[in-house]
């Protein structure tokens, strides 16, 4: 099957875009296209482009990693590759405060589960969700260099350590407020 032979074929599911996908949002797909139109002639410009989409948008859905791939002439595997092996990339938007627990070694044995199933239940969301006001994310690290402050949790660039679960509460009421 040739190139245009697969325009035809149907997209799966997960590639359709939903109504307030940025591809869809005529704003945010301008903003898509300009910096496509940017990088694109430069040589391995996928991660570059990705990385200021992901700056500017603030993820990048199934449906626009197809989108891109798209306008780069370039299979799907390889932005899919890219956006799945680099934490940093998310594939669903994030909410206004980021919190992250550490699972290494010195938080996990000092309770890190215990932090994230309280704040599960506070939030009412699981790990890698976003509070449906988009005012929280909670998701997991592998490290943050702070093992003497066992079990630690980072909130946005902050270091919140020897926490247990009923001080999560006071840190999430802190970034609620913001």
């Amino acid at each position: 099957m040739r190139a245009k032979d697969l325009r035809s074929v149907p997209m799966a599911p997960s590639l359709q875009p939903a109504e307030d996908d940025p591809i869809v949002v005529a704003e945010q797909r301008a903003r898509i296209d300009a910096i496509i139109a940017a990088h694109s002639k430069k040589q391995g410009s996928t991660m570059l482009i990705l990385n200021e989409i992901q700056a500017q948008i603030g993820h990048v859905s199934k449906p626009m990693q197809n989108y891109i791939a798209d306008k780069l002439h370039i299979p799907l595997k390889d932005v899919y590759g890219i956006v799945t092996f680099y934490s940093f990339f998310t594939m669903k938007p994030r909410g206004k405060h980021r919190v992250a627990f550490c699972l290494g070694t010195a938080c996990y044995v000092s309770g890190a589960e215990m932090l994230i199933e309280k704040t599960q239940q506070i939030l009412g969301v699981k790990l890698g969700d976003t509070t449906p006001d988009r005012k929280f994310t909670i998701e997991a690290c592998r490290c943050i260099g702070a093992c003497s402050q066992a079990p630690a949790v980072m909130v946005d660039d902050n270091v919140h350590g020897r926490n247990t679960p009923d001080k999560m509460v006071a840190v999430l009421r802190k970034y609620e407020k913001v």
